[in-house]
Formats: structure tokens, C-alpha cells, sequence
């Protein structure tokens, strides 16, 4: 059929549902009443967790607010987003405070060194005023190899000021994290170009 020859029957069944739908979506909005800083936490071994954190800092930048990053794995390599973020200045407090992946570094004592740092800087921006969004990429991770105390984590992350937003990325997200978290999305790997053999790609991956 084609789709612009619609009968005024038709046109009015439509607008008689959407009016329906319309009613009950406004009432289950105007239910919603709840103002909090949330806890967000991108998981699961899809790709794409960082990059949906990052979408939200810059929604976060749009609205005037300032975004703290800690990214508490990836090395000190150059990535398309950290210098894009860069052209916002002070209004982004980027740090990047990890050695690489530990099948890189191959040294316990520098993983947890570098992994405490990274949190101590994280409890920084967590404090300031001015950040009403904090991105803890790849923390996970770290938690995930034991390199910070997992329930001294979600205490302090559960016990922050009121109205900040925290985002934690990375893959295996511990239960007790999750359990904390206001907002858990599990990212799947239905079809990667990586099992194809395509390398990384400036842009895609960095």
C-alpha cells in the first residue's frame, strides 16, 4: 500500500491511539517526581561504554555544567575524544592515570599504584562543587582485578554529595556495584569487526 494514501479512517484511528498513548505517558512522566544524582554503570562486553559516557559529559557540557574524567586503565596514548574534549578547557578536568592494560604492564605493585591514584583523584573531583558529572572509565576493570577495596568504592560512591552523576565503565562489573547503581546497562557483542580482522581505526576505536 501506499504509504500516503491513507483514508481519513485510517488518519483518525491513528490519532485516536496516539491520543490514548499520548495520556498515558504524560501521566506516568508527571508521575516521576524524584530529583537525584545518579549512579550509572556501562557494562557487559559490548562495544560502546565509554562512548555513551562520554555522550552524557557532553550533554552535561551543553547544559552549562562541568565533567571530571578519570580513566583508570588506558595509558597515556592520544585519543580523538580527549583532544575534543580539550577544546572545552577548564569546563572539563580530564585525567588519565592509567599504565595501560595489565597484560601490558606486567607489574602487580605499578597496576595497584597507579589503580589508587587514579581513585584518590576520583574522590577529588567527586568533591567539587562545580562537577555535576564524573566519568570513572574502565574502573571496572580495576575492580575487577582487585586493585581498589570494591566495598570502599561503592561506599564512597554511594555516600557522595547529593546531585552528582557518576558514570563507571569497563566490562564485569562486580555485584556489589551494580546492586549500588541507579542505572546498569548491559552492552552485548552480537557482531564485532574485530573478529573479522579490522584493527583498531582512528575515530572508531581511538
Amino acid at each position: 500500500m501506499d504509504k500516503t494514501d491513507i483514508s481519513d479512517e485510517e488518519a483518525a484511528r491513528h490519532r485516536a491511539k496516539m491520543a490514548r498513548r499520548k495520556q498515558v505517558q504524560d501521566a506516568e512522566v508527571a508521575g516521576k517526581t524524584v530529583e537525584k544524582g545518579l549512579l550509572i554503570v556501562n557494562t557487559g562486553p559490548g562495544k560502546g561504554k565509554t562512548t555513551a559516557a562520554f555522550g552524557l559529559a557532553l550533554r552535561m557540557l551543553g547544559h552549562g555544567r562541568r565533567v571530571g574524567v578519570v580513566q583508570f586503565i588506558k595509558g597515556a596514548w592520544s585519543t580523538g575524544e580527549r583532544d575534543a574534549f580539550a577544546a572545552f578547557g577548564d569546563r572539563v578536568s580530564w585525567h588519565t592515570m592509567g599504565e595501560g592494560f595489565t597484560w601490558e604492564t606486567q607489574d602487580l605493585k605499578r597496576d595497584v599504584a597507579a589503580a589508587e591514584a587514579a581513585w584518590e583523584k576520583a574522590l577529588e573531583l567527586m568533591a567539587d562543587p562545580s562537577i555535576g558529572l564524573v566519568v570513572l572509565d574502565e574502573l571496572n576493570i580495576a575492580l575487577r582485578y582487585d586493585y581498589l577495596d570494591i566495598d570502599k568504592v561503592v561506599a564512597a560512591l554511594a555516600g557522595r554529595r547529593a546531585g552528582l552523576h557518576v558514570v563507571v565503565t569497563g566490562r564485569n562489573a562486580k555485584p556489589a556495584l551494580v546492586e549500588a547503581a541507579d542505572l546498569v546497562t548491559e552492552m552485548g557483542s552480537t557482531k564485532h569487526h574485530f573478529s573479522a580482522g579490522v584493527k583498531a581505526q582512528q575515530g572508531i576505536e581511538f
